[in-house]
């Protein structure tokens, strides 16, 4: 039993809230729901707390709820289990709610990749550091050889960390956030080389990272890398006094172009603090971007255009609160105890940066 039944896809959304609402009324604080800002207004309208992945976790742990329902994707769910204290039990509503991004990087395809910086002889020479959006068995990988993992706001950190100990940094899985944080830190991209698992298979020996200061896999978030220059020049000729601020997911040339680049957070802050009558051109999720616009109504935020991300909208009322009545019986996430504690290693050390 891990999706909704008829019963529940049948109600009608007034009949699904007050459902929901009862559902939390009756489990008190025993349940906490977390919802990722990227989630739909129909979802996130019940989350006790709003934030991105890490944040998420870390106030889901802090609680003394008994039972954990994650709104997002299911590598933050992962998170939470991570972080979660013995008693607490974390839950998924759509256990299909995966996170592409994420997936450019299975733990096989890394330890393959691993493998062969030991032929090369460089691979005592790396710090493998991996971001949120990816595993905890690659959380795991990290943790266990002396890496970590980042958010996109500690991302820089973690380099200062890796370069501090003398050592390369070997990035996964998103090569944007990799290539952007590396210019952030003045690094030339000559210094910088992509790993790509699928063309290093097909073509044994291709890659010629052994002089990079800093290796990145090839993955990608779709939503961010929707946006492009031409996006922000329209933006621009649209808005001329407008300020365009885009997530570090987005390609080298749209931030390059932005005028500022943060975490969902940052984001989120930025918007918030402009004067009112500004105009902010926001390049991310687009539920979260509307709802910016909405709890800022002396501003005008538009996006930058339109992108949607489809795992985090496969959660519906019907999932949460098929899930909030089968609590503690269904779409519970669970991570092996060998996992957890590689990386448990991996987030200490990001929160003792």
């Amino acid at each position: 039993m891990g999706a909704p039944t008829d019963k529940y896809k049948e109600m009608n959304e007034e009949e699904l809230f007050a459902k929901i609402l009862a559902l939390k009324q009756r489990w008190g604080k025993e349940l906490c729901i977390l919802g990722h800002y990227y989630q739909r207004d129909e979802v996130i309208r019940f989350a006790d707390f709003q934030g991105d992945s890490y944040a998420l976790a870390k106030a889901g742990s802090e609680t003394g709820a008994r039972y954990i329902v994650f709104c997002g994707v299911y590598f933050m769910a992962e998170a939470s289990v991570i972080l979660a204290a013995k008693d607490q039990r974390v839950f998924l509503p759509d256990m299909d709610a995966g996170c592409p991004l994420a997936d450019f990087a299975t733990i096989d395809q890394v330890e393959v990749a691993w493998n062969h910086f030991e032929k090369m002889g460089i691979a005592d020479r790396l710090i493998p550091i991996t971001y949120m959006n990816s595993s905890a068995a690659i959380k795991a990988f990290c943790g266990l050889r002396g890496g970590l993992v980042c958010t996109s706001s500690s991302a820089g950190r973690a380099f200062d960390w890796a370069f501090s100990k003398g050592r390369r940094i070997f990035f996964l899985p998103d090569e944007n956030l990799g290539k952007n944080t590396a210019a952030a830190k003045g690094i030339s991209p000559k210094e910088v080389s992509v790993f790509d698992p699928l063309t290093f298979e097909r073509v044994p020996g291709s890659f010629a990272g052994s002089s990079a200061k800093v290796i990145v896999w090839r993955g990608h978030c779709h939503v961010h890398t929707l946006f492009t220059p031409e996006h922000i020049a329209v933006a621009k000729r649209n808005y001329p006094e407008c300020r365009v601020i885009v997530h570090p997911e987005c390609s080298p040339e749209v931030v390059a172009l932005s005028d500022g680049n943060g975490s969902t957070a940052y984001l989120k802050k930025y918007v918030e603090d402009a004067p009112d009558g500004s105009t902010v051109v926001v390049g991310t999720e687009i539920n979260m971007v509307a709802r910016l616009a909405r709890e800022n109504s002396g501003k005008k935020v538009v996006p930058l255009a339109r992108s949607l991300c489809p795992n985090m909208f496969k959660i519906s009322p019907a999932d949460l609160c098929f899930t909030l009545a089968n609590l503690g019986k269904s779409n519970e996430i669970f991570v092996d105890e060998n996992v957890k504690v590689g990386a448990s290693l991996a987030l200490g050390r990001m929160l003792a940066l």
